[in-house]
């Protein structure tokens, strides 16, 4: 994929709510034109379980006090909470000249050279989207397709309290294991990872360093 015509905008955001930013994410969609550059959103989520557009209730087993949110992506049932990192990709997929399929591929190879990194075997599965190691999910793909341009993306478990997992069968998979970086890396700098993630991405789609602007600033 080559891109010699386009920005992207790398923006890191902390800890966000979950339904607001879902809401700006939407917005910025909506809003967005030809000239608009592409954007990654870094940030974190509170406690929180989102069910896409295909989510079963039969995959919640016992959410106790933690908000069930359905949202728009594609895909059953997940989790988010701080300690896993989340990475929003509003994309034109057209001005890439890339389908949903490639942009899949590029997420999932970006998170499988990251943790290669960190000398943890993860890999792609045809069926499913996402990154496993050993057969456990380390990383959730969902995304939703508008006017070709794309927004949700991913969720990579960090150092996180897994336990909510068991509460959901995760992606719809009744008893898929789940995992982290922790558990096969002690010694994790976060800021590191980001940008090596946000580096391998923008590079598996096209982007040059001068096409990167990384930004600070919060949304509200």
């Amino acid at each position: 994929m080559k891109n010699t015509n386009n920005k992207l905008i790398i923006r890191d955001l902390g800890l966000q709510d979950y339904e607001p930013t879902w809401q700006a994410m939407q917005k910025f969609t909506a809003e967005r034109d030809e000239s608009t550059a592409d954007e990654l959103w870094y940030l974190e989520h509170p406690p929180v379980f989102t069910m896409g557009l295909n989510g079963k209730k039969k995959h919640l087993l016992d959410v106790g006090d933690i908000p069930v949110i359905n949202i728009d992506r594609g895909g059953q049932v997940t989790y988010h909470a701080p300690g896993q990192l989340i990475l929003y990709t509003l994309i034109d997929l057209t001005r890439l000249h890339i389908g949903v399929k490639d942009l899949v591929r590029a997420i999932e190879q970006a998170i499988i050279q990251l943790l290669k990194q960190y000398n943890i075997p993860a890999e792609g599965k045809e069926n499913a989207p996402g990154v496993y190691v050993n057969d456990a999910k380390i990383a959730a793909l969902g995304l939703r397709i508008k006017r070709n341009k794309s927004y949700h993306g991913l969720s990579l478990n960090i150092d996180m309290d897994l336990s909510p997992f068991q509460k959901i069968n995760p992606c719809g998979y009744e008893g898929m294991a789940v995992t982290q970086i922790k558990n096969f890396e002690e010694q994790i700098n976060i800021n590191h990872l980001k940008n090596d993630l946000a580096a391998y991405l923008a590079q598996l789609l096209g982007y040059n360093s001068h096409d990167i602007t990384v930004s600070k600033k919060k949304k509200s």
